[in-house]
């Protein structure tokens, strides 16, 4: 792995290993894909503004995420299924975060089990993703083993009642190979054996989702889950400032922002593009995070300029997982680490903290030359450092 150097080299090495079903798998969104691409390239559209003669001989990445400190702000997002890219799984990916001290989160409908994560990664910060299964016992079941297994919150996922339409996976009747299962589940039942064959021709992801997922959910089945667990609950797939505010009323501790990495609803928003209204519709009453397109440590800083807490990203560590396991999860890690470490400096920054505390926005959103202009204010030393979205009106 010596010659690969950012996250793009992992991803075209992974491209080459895995089989069409995995492979397909992991990088389709949906419809025309056209969410999928515009996520990363939303990333090219902000541009920096750097400052000079700065003070940035020593740095520090550290910062807090629901009380606790991470040793930098780039945290796993829930991908489901891992060991279709490596025998570790799940395991390696948890490992790799624990090492470096920052948060891994768990599908629900992961090749490892909340149980096996535990004994993997015993010190290292973990979350659990949460899909509602129309039977709530079921979902009961796998809180209580989160709340018991040292998880220390609860995504839950509210961008899927039914599952996008994802071409490749219905060309390729995408199922999962008969030596894996949903490992969360007892051996044998139709919730951990439900991906074996595609019942209706297509992709069994999809015939799972819409027999065992409670499709039927609102927001006051937020206020079950608040009484239903002790974990601080954070709402994963918000892209509007109005839902932002009801994540808020509802008692959410975070709100993700997220487009489910393209996956669901074709010509949404790319997450970049609508984090900055979320942020001011929040206002600092709870946390915000943010995943989608994440694929270099400029992207990370950006997120982070425009107001987020932390920055999640998916993919980059499935093709890490692929090409190396625990190990080449690791090196994406530092990897985006040494890159948001470098942007940092060139851009006259010694830190990363609670943007909600050291960074004010303003509404500066000037029309010139067709380009829209957006900025920040750090209070700490009212040095003014703007992000400039560059894309024609």
């Amino acid at each position: 792995m010596d010659k690969l150097v950012c996250v793009q080299d992992f991803e075209e090495l992974a491209h080459r290993i895995l089989n069409r079903n995995a492979l397909e798998y992991y990088k389709s969104g949906a419809d025309d894909e056209h969410t999928l691409r515009d996520n990363k390239k939303a990333f090219k559209r902000w541009l920096l503004r750097p400052r000079m003669l700065r003070e940035v001989s020593l740095r520090n990445l550290s910062t807090t995420v629901l009380g606790k400190i991470v040793d930098f702000p780039i945290g796993i997002s829930p991908t489901a299924m891992q060991k279709l890219a490596h025998e570790e799984g799940e395991l390696g990916n948890a490992r790799a975060a624990a090492s470096l001290n920052i948060i891994f989160i768990l599908s629900t409908i992961s090749t490892s089990s909340l149980e096996e994560i535990v004994a993997a990664a015993p010190k290292g910060r973990k979350w659990f993703q949460l899909y509602v299964y129309k039977d709530r016992e079921v979902s009961k079941n796998l809180i209580r083993r989160a709340e018991k297994c040292g998880f220390e919150a609860l995504v839950l996922t509210v961008d899927a009642p039914l599952f996008g339409k994802r071409r490749a996976n219905i060309r390729n009747q995408f199922t999962l190979p008969k030596h894996l299962r949903m490992a969360n589940f007892e051996a044998g039942t139709e919730n951990s054996e439900g991906l074996a064959v595609s019942k209706k021709g297509g992709s069994a992801l999809n015939d799972y989702i819409d027999q065992l997922i409670d499709r039927n959910l609102t927001w006051e089945d937020v206020d079950w889950l608040k009484k239903t667990t002790r974990l601080p609950i954070v709402i994963k797939g918000i892209l509007t400032a109005e839902d932002a505010r009801l994540c808020v009323q509802h008692g959410a501790a975070a709100v993700f922002v997220s487009n489910h990495g393209g996956r669901q609803l074709d010509t949404v928003n790319a997450t970049i593009d609508v984090l900055e209204e979320i942020v001011h519709a929040v206002d600092g009453r709870c946390e915000v995070y943010l995943d989608g397109g994440v694929s270099c440590g400029s992207d990370v800083f950006k997120v982070l300029a425009l107001g987020a807490n932390m920055v999640f990203a998916g993919r980059p560590f499935l093709w890490g997982l692929t090409v190396g396991g625990e190990a080449g999860s690791k090196k994406i890690l530092q990897i985006l680490r040494d890159e948001l470490d470098l942007t940092m400096a060139l851009t006259g920054h010694s830190f990363v903290t609670l943007p909600n505390q050291l960074f004010t926005h303003f509404s500066l959103i000037i029309q010139h030359n067709l380009f829209l202009i957006s900025g920040v204010v750090k209070i700490s030393d009212i040095s003014r450092n703007y992000v400039i979205r560059a894309s024609s009106l």
